[in-house]
């Protein structure tokens, strides 16, 4: 018989990071079960906090001191057995505590409280009898009767203008009643049916593949327009026949809208949403329909991974290669590296796609720990659309200091002509890179972080990208006094102004993260454009990827090497597969696509491969590439970033740990330590930034004692510094 409980506490410190045994009580031993939250007293003072039972056991050696479970908090367990087991994993890997995984798993909120939004709406009773048998008593009878148990009186009084004191009458005197009713707080949209296509002998093949192979893992590396989705969406349909559930991950919000539709439109309503831009409340009812078995799918961002599914047959990752699988807040962990745990736990199929695969993932297929499927053809037939490399160098000779080519300024007026839709694409929002003095060369920086301002023309305002502060442009330097105050680089908001300027009857809209912050803008954005509302999207690397717009006959990348001159090893991978991406978003319909890149450094291969298409070039050079550098798939990277309000107690400190480091390190030849020596950016929101690199091949139990002699280091000033350890982060800035 059960007689202990092994509970993670609800607090944030790490120092109680460990699981605490409790005594179960005789009046709950046969209610208990792994993954319910429960109340325990915690302390010295035994003050009563929430846990979460997470090992369940017969018997323990020393009995004196342990306390109780005080009581079972809710009917149902927040994690489930496997849950349980990828915590672990997951905890291991990612150097994070068992509360911050807990986290990612239970819904947010249900600690506090939180509970399904309920009304109390009016119903019907009885029937009308003696005085009550007229108006304006018969009128209100009448509508409730048309609408029972719909609206709450209020609602009642707005909608139909009867009077609440008549209402109330008829309550008081048991003709009418209240009842309690669920408001549901998830998107009962319906949607225009999107009924199944026909697939193709390859989309076929690939289909049959996965859902018969002995694998369970899959890359379905297709061009861009190969009909990816619609394989996805066939397995998700022979996955629902045979009894089983889905989860389909998109990179973020703004592919989420067309997702959305598109699966509504095939399988109904009864479909989970999950993204960052619901409510709490929202958050919370998606996750109860799934943990209460009334749907079978979910689609959304990387946290719709955990949801609660009992009995999952799938999981898609569409656009593998995103950055934003990869999670930059603690736990850091990686959803592609989590989703293949998850897939060997819950035994079900994992499948990722993109047409540019990441490095790491397109090696594991080369070693066979991933089964790579091919598309190499458009699913309707279409051909990809042909591109044109600009070299702005000869522009500048030619005295055409605009920022669009001669050849994209003709391109965009000829398909403006024939009423066809235009991508401009810049990886950079604002208006300007930054404002600097011509005279002194004084460049205007937030005064909280090591970075330059970016100038937004909507607002007139310099804003910080890292920290949000806004100023005032002042129109002289307030270094030298001088007048010669200029605008440098280019953003969506300077392209912006520049079509107006360029092509004033044009019509256009912008997608970027200033334009996006409202709740439901990217999917009002996405549907301006999607009904021929707009002829002209301009956007940072939220248009690149997944959008499907049959009339966009033109793609124009504005500067193709910014992203190639960032201090980080994953650039050439970040141009390839922004360029490549983009690229696909023309000529999806039946008319031929056109793509001009411009570019200062045409000789680049990352650019030269992404304008062939030629995904299989670029994977040899940069592989290659990875094995001399010692990167990511060949060594692993930890980074340690130390970040405090006090320059000197923070340089004192990691010049310390380095000499740990150093000192430990010598006996393994085979990982290398860089630094410790300031971040690129050395000041983020009023905190200064250093860090040390360690490169080489290890596991996850060398990076958790690195973790504990980091910790020893900074002991005496715990509280003034912020440590933060990222495996394999998406950058080194």
């Amino acid at each position: 018989m059960l007689k202990f409980a092994g509970v993670v506490i609800n607090n944030e410190s790490s120092k109680v990071d460990r699981v605490f045994t409790y005594k179960i009580a005789e009046t709950i031993v046969s209610s208990i079960k792994l993954g319910l939250r429960v109340k325990v007293p915690f302390g010295r003072g035994n003050r009563v906090v929430d846990g979460f039972i997470v090992e369940l056991f017969e018997n323990c050696e020393n009995i004196s001191n342990i306390k109780e479970i005080i009581s079972i908090c809710d009917d149902f367990t927040v994690i489930s057995e496997n849950d349980i087991k990828l915590i672990t994993l997951m905890r291991e890997k990612y150097m994070c505590t068992y509360l911050d995984c807990i986290k990612l798993i239970m819904p947010t909120g249900i600690t506090r409280g939180m509970n399904q939004k309920v009304k109390n709406v009016v119903s019907l009773k009885c029937e009308l009898s003696g005085k009550y048998h007229k108006d304006p008593y018969e009128n209100i009878y009448t509508i409730v009767s048309d609408n029972d148990g719909i609206y709450t009186k209020s609602e009642l009084s707005k909608k139909f203008n009867v009077s609440l004191s008549s209402i109330n009458t008829l309550v008081k005197y048991g003709f009418l009643t209240y009842d309690v009713k669920i408001v549901d707080r998830f998107n009962e949209r319906v949607y225009e049916n999107y009924s199944e296509r026909k697939l193709n002998v390859s989309q076929k093949s690939a289909t049959q593949k996965i859902m018969n192979d002995k694998n369970n893992k899959f890359l379905i590396h297709g061009i861009t327009g190969s009909g990816k989705t619609e394989i996805y969406m066939q397995l998700v349909s022979l996955m629902i026949d045979k009894g089983k559930e889905a989860i389909v991950l998109v990179p973020e919000i703004a592919l989420t809208p067309q997702m959305i539709e598109r699966f509504k439109g095939r399988f109904g309503k009864n479909i989970a949403v999950f993204h960052s831009r619901l409510s709490q409340g929202e958050r919370y009812d998606e996750w109860l329909r799934v943990k209460s078995k009334k749907v079978k799918v979910a689609v959304g961002a990387r946290s719709a991974l955990f949801l609660p599914f009992s009995n999952l047959g799938i999981i898609i990752i569409d656009e593998e290669h995103e950055l934003s699988y990869k999670s930059d807040v603690t736990p850091k962990y990686n959803a592609i590296d989590v989703a293949m745990m998850k897939a060997d736990l819950e035994d079900c199929k994992l499948v990722l796609g993109s047409a540019t695969p990441s490095i790491e993932t397109y090696y594991k297929c080369e070693n066979k720990e991933i089964e790579l499927i091919e598309l190499n053809e458009r699913a309707d037939g279409a051909k990809l659309p042909s591109a044109t490399i600009v070299d702005m160098r000869e522009e500048l000779l030619n005295d055409n200091r605009s920022m669009f080519s001669g050849v994209l300024k003709q391109e965009i007026t000829t398909v403006l002509e024939k009423k066809e839709q235009i991508i401009l694409f810049i990886n950079r929002r604002g208006h300007s890179t930054f404002v600097s003095c011509r005279k002194c060369g004084y460049v205007f920086k937030c005064e909280h972080c090591d970075i330059a301002l970016t100038y937004h023309s909507d607002s007139k305002k310099l804003i910080c990208h890292y920290c949000g502060s806004v100023k005032s442009l002042s129109a002289t330097c307030p270094k030298c006094a001088s007048k010669y105050v200029k605008y440098f680089g280019v953003g969506t908001e300077k392209i912006e102004h520049e079509v107006w300027k360029t092509f004033p009857d044009a019509k256009t809209i912008r997608m970027d993260y200033d334009t996006t912050r409202g709740k439901n803008s990217f999917e009002h954005i996405y549907n301006i454009f999607k009904n021929g509302d707009a002829d002209i999207l301009i956007g940072t690397q939220m248009v690149a990827k997944g959008l499907d717009f049959k009339n966009v006959t033109l793609v124009g990348v504005i500067a193709a090497d910014l992203s190639l001159n960032l201090p980080d090893y994953r650039a050439n991978e970040r141009t390839f597969q922004l360029i490549n991406q983009v690229s696909g978003r023309a000529g999806r319909g039946s008319k031929p696509g056109k793509v001009i890149i411009q570019t200062y450094d045409p000789s680049s291969s990352a650019i030269i491969a992404a304008s062939e298409n030629d995904y299989q070039g670029f994977y040899k050079e940069e592989i290659q590439m990875r094995k001399l550098m010692d990167y990511p798939p060949f060594k692993n990277i930890l980074l340690i970033n130390l970040s405090s309000k006090f320059e000197s107690l923070l340089i004192k400190n990691i010049q310390n740990i380095g000499i740990l480091l150093k000192d430990i390190l010598q006996k393994c030849s085979n990982i290398k330590m860089l630094g410790p020596c300031p971040c690129s950016i050395s000041k983020i929101k009023e905190m200064y930034r250093w860090q040390i690199i360690l490169k080489g091949n290890f596991n996850s139990k060398f990076s958790n004692d690195i973790k504990k002699i980091v910790y020893d280091g900074i002991k005496n000033d715990y509280n003034n510094i912020r440590v933060n350890m990222d495996i394999n982060p998406t950058s080194l800035l």
